[in-house]
């Protein structure tokens, strides 16, 4: 019985103790954007790296090549 002299303040300084450092951690801003980080990654701009995206490109640059060249024909 004698314990509980000690764990109680004991325990409300550390609820306490939590709750400043929950407080700071709020404050400085550490929850602002948990999300974004990490969705940041999936939507990379390294449009050129992916493969048949030049490929589209390309194929677009030979239509209009050939619709060019079909039309030079045809006079």
């Amino acid at each position: 019985m004698e314990i509980l002299y000690i764990l109680i303040p004991l325990s409300i300084i550390l609820v306490a103790l939590a709750i400043a450092i929950f407080g700071w951690a709020v404050k400085n801003g550490q929850y602002d954007d948990l999300e974004g980080p990490a969705h940041s990654i999936l939507y990379d701009d390294d449009k050129d790296m992916i493969p048949g995206q030049n490929n589209k490109t390309q194929k677009k640059d030979l239509n209009t090549q050939d619709s060019q060249h079909s039309e030079k024909s045809d006079d």
